[in-house]
C-alpha cells in the first residue's frame, strides 16, 4: 500500500480537486483507492457523496479504539474507489494529536487497510500543525498545489521551512501549478520561469477552467464531467507523473 498526500498552507490553490481527480483516474486504472477527507470542511465528501450527504463517524470514536477505520469507510459509485468522509468533529483533530505520546496515528490507523488498499489519497487541511506533520510522515509523497502568484509561491517556501524544521524529507514534497491563468502577465511570466522557480516541481500545469468549478455542482470527476477538455487532459498528464513515483 502507498500513501500520498494533497496538502498546501494556503486554501483555495486547487488542491481538492486535484485529490479527487486524481483518485478517480487512480482507482480506473486498477488502483483500490481509498480517498480520506480530512479537511472538516469536507469538500472530498461532496464531490464523491453529493446530494447523499453521507455522514462520516465521531473522530472520538477512532481515537479510542472504540471503531475500527475499515467502518469509516463508504463506498463511492465509482469501481475501485472508497473514502472515509469528513466529520466536523475533524476540526479537533489537532488537539487531539498533540495530546498523544508523539506516535504517528495517521500511519497507524491505515495500516490495517494494506491487504485491500493499493493506494491511500489524504486531502488534507490547509494549516501548518501537529496534523501537517503527521501528514508529511505518514505519506510517501505529497503533492502541493502552486498557484503562480507570489503569495502561493510563499506558502510553499514556508512548507519547505517547516518540512526541515520537523526533520521530515524534502525529497518527498512535489509543487505544481495549479489554477493557473496564461492571461494574466504574473501567471504566464512565473509559468514561463517554471524550471528556476520550482526546479524539483512537477511539470503538468493544472489551469484555471470552469469545468474544474463545475465538478462541485455535478459532483462528478473531470474525467467524466468533460474528458476531451484542457483540464481533463491536465489531469490525466498530472496522474501519469504521479504513477511514476509510486
Amino acid at each position: 500500500m502507498r500513501t500520498i498526500a494533497f496538502y498546501s498552507l494556503k486554501g483555495g490553490v486547487g488542491k481538492t480537486a486535484a485529490a479527487v481527480n486524481i483518485a478517480y483516474l487512480a482507482s480506473q486504472a486498477g488502483y483500490s483507492t481509498l480517498l480520506w477527507d480530512l479537511d472538516p470542511q469536507g469538500a472530498s465528501s461532496w464531490y464523491l457523496a453529493g446530494a447523499d450527504e453521507v455522514k462520516g463517524h465521531k473522530l472520538s470514536h477512532l481515537l479510542k479504539g472504540k471503531t475500527p477505520i475499515a467502518e469509516f469507510i463508504h463506498e463511492s459509485e465509482y469501481a475501485n474507489l472508497d473514502f472515509i468522509p469528513s466529520h466536523t468533529s475533524f476540526r479537533n483533530l489537532d488537539v487531539k494529536l498533540d495530546q498523544e505520546d508523539g506516535s504517528n496515528l495517521i500511519r497507524q490507523w491505515l495500516a490495517p487497510l494494506s491487504e485491500e488498499t493499493s493506494l491511500v489519497i489524504l486531502d488534507c487541511p490547509p494549516s501548518l500543525s501537529r496534523l501537517s506533520e503527521q501528514v508529511l510522515k505518514a505519506a510517501d509523497e505529497v503533492f502541493v498545489p502552486v498557484i503562480p502568484t507570489w503569495l502561493s509561491l510563499n506558502s510553499w517556501k514556508q512548507l519547505q521551512e517547516f518540512s526541515k524544521d520537523k526533520k521530515l524529507k524534502p525529497s518527498k514534497l512535489h509543487p505544481f501549478y495549479s489554477m493557473a491563468d496564461r492571461r494574466k502577465g504574473l501567471h504566464r511570466e512565473l509559468i514561463d520561469a517554471q524550471d528556476e522557480i520550482l526546479p524539483k516541481g512537477l511539470k503538468t500545469i493544472i489551469p484555471n477552467a470552469s469545468v474544474v468549478e463545475k465538478m462541485g455542482e455535478e459532483g462528478t470527476p473531470v474525467e467524466l464531467l468533460a474528458p476531451g477538455s484542457v483540464a481533463a487532459d491536465a489531469y490525466r498528464r498530472l496522474w501519469k507523473e504521479i504513477r511514476r513515483l509510486l
